[in-house]
């Protein structure tokens, strides 16, 4: 079961979206999944989606 602040869902992590993201306070590149991802270094909101 997955939470993201709101109700509690059942989701196959296999059905999630992954895009790739570059931090713009660290340079960190990470995948990530939502509308705001957040840097897994710095906790930074600040990054662009890269391809």
């Amino acid at each position: 079961m997955c939470t993201t602040g709101g109700m509690p869902a059942d989701i196959e992590i296999s059905e999630v979206k992954f895009k790739r993201y570059k931090c713009k306070d660290c340079d960190n590149k990470f995948k990530g999944a939502g509308k705001r991802p957040v840097c897994p270094s710095c906790g930074g909101e600040d990054v662009e989606l890269i391809e």
